[in-house]
């Protein structure tokens, strides 16, 4: 049980847990897991931790896009994002890269979700840890995140 699931299950939400065996040799944690999965890539998300200004963000985007940080500099009304020090992303949420989750982090951030994750009646997020992923829709991520759809990509 991951800080992640506990948060699900603490705020009643809809959710389903798949877990599959990670091959450390895979280049991409994101689309190894839609692999395994069997899942549109589109549909898994990957959580990246972005310093915006020296405080550090939440991004949210499908593992098949490269994240757009102007873009979450525009949303935010920051100067100048780029991706945060991994030594950083460990302090913060608690995860490991590749097992980053935006649920159960140490320290809540201010998080944006990409908006193409409206399109789907859910989607794919990390667990976290590495071969741990929640399904869950994206309006009630946003929810329990206190999180806005921006375009990320």
């Amino acid at each position: 049980m991951t800080p992640a699931i506990k948060v699900a299950e603490k705020h009643k939400i809809a959710f389903q847990v798949h877990q599959y065996k990670h091959d450390k040799k895979h280049e991409s944690y994101g689309l190894e897991a839609a692999e395994k999965m069997n899942v549109d890539p589109k549909r898994v998300f990957k959580t990246l931790v972005v310093d915006l200004d020296k405080q550090l963000v939440v991004a949210i985007l499908p593992v098949t896009e490269q994240l757009n940080l102007k873009a979450v500099a525009n949303a935010l009304k920051g100067k100048k994002a780029q991706m945060a020090d991994k030594n950083d992303v460990l302090r913060s949420s608690g995860y490991v890269l590749g097992g980053v989750s935006p649920l159960g982090q140490k320290k809540q951030l201010t998080t944006v979700i990409d908006d193409t994750a409206k399109l789907y009646p859910d989607i794919y997020v990390s667990a976290g840890k590495r071969g741990l992923e929640i399904q869950l829709n994206a309006e009630d991520l946003a929810s329990i995140l206190s999180a806005s759809f921006v375009a990320l990509i």
